[in-house]
């Protein structure tokens, strides 16, 4: 309970110094001119440190945006691969460009929106920026407890285009195949033949370490991915019998699967994989449609979305809605068995 003592000095000015105590949590004061001021805060402290408020309010004057982006970038970005780590640190110090010298309880939602609509740039990327951002938050709000609530939850996310859905069909996919197997670069096609086969991101296949491939038992394990996550990922088929093959003539002085010469940073593949599409007189094509690919024949062959979502190591279904039209086939018959169980024929 709160405790008023009302003090004067020796020049006579009087001050009313305010104490709370509460079992359990550390004793707050405060000193006021006036006892209305200082019956006011007793009041209203109290009820906070009651309801689990006051702590995180002044811990959010405490700290500025440029110390939660610092301690993000130290404790949280380490969990993503290098890519991932780059293309957050990059959107949150845009942020804290104008944010930074801000303490965390002065970052409104009403200043964030007037931030991101300096933003000249796609919906989707728009998106992008206010998703790393809010994901910052979330980790400030429930595990630091550096503030009460996230700010970004209250701005309606810009309206996307509907997600690119380019997959190889059965034609397309034999000619990139045996352009990349005529490929200058001898990696080309085992790196295809593993995307199409996994659905694994670009940067979760490049950066690929020995200690974390099981051939034996015939899987991969992705310890840093794009959501931070531990993914483990089947192989099998041509994708196992080729990473075996590759694994006969690995080179000891590097735990990458595919280094590049500097042996630390994995390769660049982006030009030969460009010249094996033109090749394939394959257009409207990048790497990263290869896991679309793996997404659409996983839908054409049966594959729940959350199978679908399993394989591509997204946390939700939301990402996998695209893929639903390829599967039709197989919900038909799912429907068609259903109602034969129930109205017979």
């Amino acid at each position: 309970m709160a405790t008023i003592r009302k003090r004067t000095d020796k020049d006579g000015n009087t001050a009313y110094h305010v104490q709370i105590r509460l079992k359990g949590y550390p004793s707050q004061t405060e000193s006021f001119t006036r006892l209305t001021d200082a019956k006011i805060w007793a009041a209203s402290t109290e009820s906070a440190i009651r309801e689990n408020r006051h702590f995180k309010t002044a811990e959010a004057k405490k700290h500025t945006f440029n110390d939660f982006v610092e301690r993000y970038c130290k404790e949280v970005l380490p969990n993503y691969n290098e890519k991932e780590q780059g293309e957050r640190r990059s959107k949150l110090n845009w942020w804290a460009k104008s944010l930074g010298v801000l303490v965390l309880s002065d970052v409104t939602t009403a200043a964030i929106i007037e931030r991101r609509n300096e933003l000249n740039l796609s919906p989707s990327t728009i998106d992008k920026y206010l998703k790393n951002l809010s994901h910052a938050f979330n980790i400030a709000v429930n595990e630091w407890q550096w503030i009460e609530e996230n700010p970004v939850k209250k701005i309606k996310s810009p309206k996307l285009p509907r997600g690119r859905v380019r997959y190889l069909d059965e034609f397309e996919r034999a000619r990139l195949l045996e352009s990349c197997k005529e490929s200058s670069n001898e990696w080309l096609y085992i790196c295809v033949v593993l995307a199409l086969a996994t659905g694994m991101r670009q940067a979760e296949l490049m950066w690929l370490k020995w200690p974390d491939a099981n051939l034996k038992n015939s899987y991969l394990i992705l310890n840093k991915t794009k959501n931070g996550e531990r993914r483990r990922v089947p192989l099998s088929g041509k994708a196992l019998e080729l990473l075996k093959q590759h694994s006969k003539i690995r080179r000891l002085d590097t735990q990458l699967l595919f280094p590049s010469k500097d042996l630390t940073k994995p390769i660049d593949l982006r030009r030969p994989f460009n010249n094996a599409l033109k090749a394939a007189g394959i257009e409207d094509f990048r790497w990263h449609d290869l896991r679309h690919c793996t997404a659409s024949y996983l839908a054409m062959n049966g594959a729940s979305p959350a199978e679908i979502a399993e394989v591509l190591g997204h946390k939700n279904l939301s990402m996998v809605k695209r893929y639903a039209h390829l599967s039709d086939g197989h919900v038909s018959s799912v429907v068609e068995s259903m109602n034969a169980k129930i109205f017979g024929g």
